[in-house]
């Protein structure tokens, strides 16, 4: 690492003011922050210091999702030779490293146009590059079906982080999460690449059902078991399948305090009250509505919404009410647009995107309350 460390203090002098590469200075101020710890202090103001930045928090978000993007990997793998009938006589190995040969090019592409866009508009803007996008680039291909196309995958990357981020200021100032809207804008862009069966397996052979729990709902046929669900050999995202997993996930985010663990329970308490309800008054004509509350959990998308996606701290209500507040009303809008809305099943990205907009609305009505409540228990002291 010293040799790294002098070749870069070697080069710093070309990028800064006055040097022959002056105009690329966040660009390489970027990836030296990123490899080493910036020698700069603050010297005037008042200031806080702390062990924790924004690189180690996203790096903490990144090794949180490691557990589910493995298993992922795996399933891609797994999914695929079982539907060309040849799981019986493949190796872990060879499962393996076909899911990464499959699911590796996704995550490239998501880096390389994501990080471009980001370095660009840093360097126009003449501002420092921001590590946020770490965890976005990493979140869009677990969210994507594995047969998406690359160069859609591309175009969605480019959307969320040009319209969903750098427009409102880049990282921090976003309104909904870069990598939901993504999603959203594969999903109404080219629905025909993520609603179907074939997308979630690789190369499935012809007349091989591959439908997720949710389409095999849909059509009246029988669940997997629970522990297939739980563990995730089932059809999915990348990263949504295994709900073990993304409770390893959960645990790191807990035990370093980069999540909530408010809008954790009360995203699933809203999504276990609200398939109770729905169980107990809709007709049995509605197939979503009879699955027990308890499986909508662990069912698409939902598990990962609710540890990954719906506790990002830019797009979540700040305050601690406003976080129960927040998680509960997702976990219910999840649910209720799974089992009233047919046409999408996988309710998760619609509930989360629609919170993040009503979130700082959310925090105003619990600050306004807080308010009112403070000034009558001083005009009662003064009384």
């Amino acid at each position: 690492m010293n040799f790294l460390r002098n070749f870069l203090d070697k080069q710093k002098p070309k990028f800064e003011k006055g040097g022959k590469l002056e105009k690329l200075h966040s660009v390489f101020t970027g990836f030296e922050s990123f490899l080493f710890v910036p020698n700069r202090t603050t010297c005037s103001g008042s200031h806080i210091r702390d062990a924790v930045d924004l690189k180690r928090t996203m790096i903490v978000v990144v090794m949180a999702l490691i557990p589910a993007l493995l298993f992922g990997i795996y399933n891609v793998g797994f999914q695929h030779f079982k539907a060309m009938g040849l799981l019986a006589d493949t190796g872990f190995c060879q499962l393996f490293f076909y899911g990464l040969w499959k699911v590796l090019p996704m995550i490239v592409v998501s880096y390389v146009v994501g990080l471009g866009i980001e370095f660009a508009v840093a360097q126009i803007r003449g501002h420092e590059i921001n590590e946020g996008f770490l965890v976005s680039g990493l979140l869009i291909p677990m969210i994507m079906p594995v047969e998406a196309p690359l160069w859609m995958i591309a175009v969605s990357t480019a959307f969320a982080v040009i319209i969903g981020k750098e427009i409102f200021g880049g990282t921090g100032m976003n309104i909904w999460n870069p990598a939901l809207l993504a999603r959203a804008f594969f999903f109404f862009s080219y629905p025909a690449k993520i609603s179907g069966d074939a997308v979630w397996i690789a190369d499935k052979a012809d007349g091989f059902s591959g439908a997720t729990p949710l389409a095999e709902a849909a059509l009246g046929n029988p669940l997997p078991d629970f522990a297939t669900m739980f563990w995730g050999f089932i059809p999915g995202s990348v990263g949504e399948t295994s709900t073990f997993c993304i409770l390893l996930g959960a645990v790191i985010l807990l035990l370093t305090n980069v999540a909530s663990w408010r809008i954790m329970l009360s995203v699933f308490a809203g999504g276990l009250l609200m398939g109770w309800l729905l169980n107990v008054t809709l007709p049995e004509t509605n197939v979503y509505a009879h699955i027990p509350a308890w499986e909508h959990l662990i069912m698409g998308g939902f598990a990962f919404g609710a540890v990954f996606m719906a506790t990002d701290p830019v797009t979540s209500a700040q305050t601690n009410k406003g976080k129960w507040i927040y998680g509960f009303l997702l976990g219910v809008m999840a649910i209720i647009i799974r089992v009233l809305n047919p046409g999408y099943p996988e309710g998760m990205m619609l509930a989360i995107l629609l919170m993040n907009t009503f979130a700082p609305l959310i925090d105003w009505f619990v600050v306004q309350g807080n308010i009112k409540r403070r000034l009558k228990r001083a005009k009662l002291i003064a009384e």
